[in-house]
């Protein structure tokens, strides 16, 4: 496991405030960078990714500097709005509802809060879905 260091701490302090407001999330270490979960289905994770470094991520996200790569689940007709929008999204390397964010200076922090605020409902239980705004 790497060092959770890898993550900007104001990108951090960002997605604990979102993260805060869904019942049950909880932050851990992950096996690089750091994600929340609902019990114990990932919604989110976030993790600094670099050109040339070995993983699918790299390549998915085509990076040529350090770049902070968020993932999360969308719904099938998010999923594809989100992917064929192009920058900043991505489709992740792995499962069939996964998407890639690269996390940019000025990113909107309320459109991630509502992209977060899905992917938690769509993993949640119904009861502590139905209790996000």
């Amino acid at each position: 496991m790497t060092d959770r260091a890898d993550v900007p701490g104001e990108v951090l302090d960002e997605l604990r405030g979102i993260c805060a407001r869904l019942p049950e999330s909880r932050e851990e270490a992950a096996w690089v960078g750091t994600r929340w979960r609902i019990r114990k289905r990932t919604f989110l994770h976030v993790f600094t990714a670099h050109p040339g470094q070995e993983g699918a991520y790299s390549r998915a996200a085509e990076l040529t500097e350090p770049t902070v790569i968020m993932t999360f689940r969308a719904q099938p007709e998010e999923f594809g709005a989100l992917v064929g929008a192009g920058e900043p999204f991505f489709r992740a390397a792995w499962g069939q509802d996964v998407v890639g964010m690269k996390v940019r200076p000025g990113a909107d922090w309320a459109e991630v809060g509502e992209l977060l605020a899905e992917s938690y409902r769509k993993l949640a239980p119904a009861k502590l879905a139905r209790l996000v705004d």
